[in-house]
Parts: C-alpha cells; sequence; structure tokens
C-alpha cells in the first residue's frame, strides 16, 4: 500500500492529540472560525498544541483571517503549518506564506469540473492544497459533505493535495483507490457527535486510509 498521509481536523482537547497521535495521523488541525462548533480559544489551542509529539504537524485552519488575528495565533500557539479556508487570493496566500514563515495550505471548493481551475492557480502560491466539498452553509468545511471523487481521480498538480469533504473509516480506503490521493482529511467524519471527536473512529479511520497504526513516538 503507498504511503497515505492523514489529517485530523478539529481537534479541541488534549485527549484529542492524544488520540491523533496514537493512531498514526501525520497532521492535527486545529480551528479558529467562531462559527465552528470545532473553534478553539488561544489557550485551548496553546494547551491541545503542546500535547503533540514531535513529528505530529499542527495546523491552524482561518477562514480570511486578516494579520492581527494570524499575530495573534502565532504568536500563542506552536504551529507547523497555516491552514487558508476561505476566499483568500493568490496574492494573499503569497503574503502570508512570506509574512509568517510557514507552510501554507490553502482549501479549494469544488463541485464540478469548472472549480479545478482554482487548483493550479493556487499551486503557484501556496505550499499545499486542499481539496474539499463546496458548502451551502456559514462553515466553509466540517460538513461532512462529499463531491464526485471522480473529478479528481488521478490528477496530478504542480504541489501535493490532500482529500477532503465527506471522508468516514467507511469510504476513505475507496476514496483513496479511486483518487490516488496520498494525503486525506477528515473531521466530522471521526465525531460521535458534532464537534465532539471520537478515539475509535480516529484510529479506524486511519487505519482504513494507510493500514495497521505506526504512532508517533513520544
Amino acid at each position: 500500500m503507498p504511503d497515505i498521509r492523514v489529517k485530523i481536523c478539529g481537534l479541541k482537547t488534549p485527549a484529542d492529540m492524544d488520540a491523533v497521535a496514537k493512531a498514526g495521523a501525520h497532521y492535527a488541525g486545529l480551528v479558529f472560525f467562531p462559527k465552528s462548533p470545532r473553534h478553539v480559544t488561544l489557550e485551548q489551542a496553546r494547551d491541545v498544541a503542546l500535547a503533540a509529539p514531535v513529528g505530529l504537524a499542527k495546523v491552524a485552519l482561518v477562514v480570511d483571517a486578516d494579520d492581527a488575528t494570524l499575530d495573534a495565533i502565532t504568536e500563542a500557539v506552536p504551529l507547523d503549518m497555516l491552514q487558508l479556508h476561505g476566499e483568500e487570493t493568490v496574492e494573499r496566500v503569497a503574503e502570508v506564506r512570506a509574512r509568517y514563515g510557514l507552510p501554507v495550505m490553502k482549501a479549494i471548493s469544488v463541485a464540478d469540473e469548472g472549480d479545478l481551475a482554482a487548483v493550479l492557480e493556487m499551486s503557484l502560491a501556496a505550499d499545499q492544497l486542499l481539496i474539499d466539498a463546496k458548502s451551502t452553509g456559514d462553515l466553509p468545511g466540517g460538513n461532512g459533505l462529499a463531491f464526485d471523487w471522480r473529478l479528481v481521480a488521478q490528477r496530478r498538480w504542480l504541489k501535493p493535495w490532500m482529500l477532503a469533504g465527506g471522508l468516514t473509516p467507511d469510504n476513505v480506503a475507496e476514496a483513496v483507490r479511486l483518487t490516488n490521493a496520498r494525503q486525506v482529511d477528515v473531521s466530522s467524519g471521526v465525531e460521535v457527535s458534532r464537534g465532539v471527536k471520537d478515539a475509535g473512529r480516529i484510529a479506524a479511520f486511519v487505519r482504513a486510509a494507510t493500514g495497521p497504526a505506526v504512532p508517533i513516538l513520544r
């Protein structure tokens, strides 16, 4: 089986981080978006981030955040990557990347073939791309919605990309097989209720995506 990297997003407690580390995931996402049930304060985020072992990348998800917001986040929380999940332009992505000296992942919402042009455009500025289902509500992600995976099947872009949107322990293996994605992201698919992560589902998701877990050693 090819090496598949997994991101678990929307962690809210140190126990969540511990479950992600034990499952063998590669990225841990913290959401800084007040409308989300997974939103964390700076204090909460710092506690969660400090629970991460070395080697588990800590990712801050923001939505159209201004410099003041990003300044506060990056000063308070030890991070490895920024995820821009709003309507940020290519210029804004490049600006954030230069200002904070952190790798930037840009989320791109997809519903049909026409949306894929943004993938190439954003690959000129971002370090990684996250391809997610297009939302019709207030939340740009974490809605448990999937898009037609055939749109990205066997695609190759200039930068590494991550598949998101509606993934669960039950369908992630098929999603990887169909799309040839080498990275996958999940949030609602490993929850027992809205915004509440489940260690068993996290472990099952990583296992389904990658095979037997290889936990990151502390």
